[in-house]
């Protein structure tokens, strides 16, 4: 009589760690009309590199250790953010995870930066974009982003380092591929949130 086959279990993918940067250094209570915040984005918040002194914390430190992957976006916050949360790591650097645009409505006033990008988030979720990057063809990429992360998984753990509002339009694409959030961090600076496969 032949033993019986043993049966190899399925393998389960790793955790999915989606993490937002630190807090860039760029002035978000300059006080800019259209135009000049328009210019603020593309010249000195988008470039901005990290407030200098700022640290990963304990946990998104030990979730970048224990994947085998570590993306960030091409953008120099999110690369200074993986760098610091997983130091001496090789990083896998994808312009798929940059943040979407912010496009400012041409509206007449001066406000802050930061009062500007509610304004601008707004009109551009509602398909204002100026020639930039749309709110569908953000969509578009979100989904691919997601699914570069949920095939990465299939091989372990990983982690991404991007933007806030790009995060929050790939986590639909995540959970839909049955992945589950175990950890909200929320949407300040650094923050991260934690998603473990349950299936679909």
């Amino acid at each position: 009589m032949s033993s019986p086959v043993p049966v190899t279990p399925p393998s389960i993918p790793g955790r999915i760690t989606v993490a937002r940067h630190g807090k860039p250094d760029a002035n978000r209570e300059q006080v800019l009309d259209w135009r000049g915040y328009e210019d603020w984005w593309d010249n000195i918040y988008q470039p901005a590199r990290l407030v200098p002194g700022q640290d990963a914390c304990d946990n998104l430190r030990a979730a970048a250790a224990a994947s085998h992957i570590v993306f960030a976006s091409t953008l120099r916050r999110a690369i200074e953010t993986a760098r610091t949360a997983a130091p001496g790591r090789d990083l896998t650097i994808d312009p798929v995870f940059v943040e979407a645009e912010l496009p400012p409505p041409p509206m007449p006033g001066r406000f802050m930066a930061k009062t500007w990008g509610v304004f601008a988030r707004c009109s551009w979720w509602f398909g204002m974009s100026r020639g930039r990057e749309s709110r569908l063809e953000a969509e578009a990429r979100a989904a691919m982003a997601a699914a570069r992360l949920v095939e990465a998984a299939q091989s372990g753990d990983v982690t991404v380092c991007a933007h806030g509002w790009f995060n929050r339009m790939m986590r639909p694409h995540i959970k839909a591929a049955g992945w589950k959030c175990v950890h909200d961090g929320g949407d300040t600076y650094w923050s991260y949130r934690q998603y473990e496969y349950r299936g679909n």
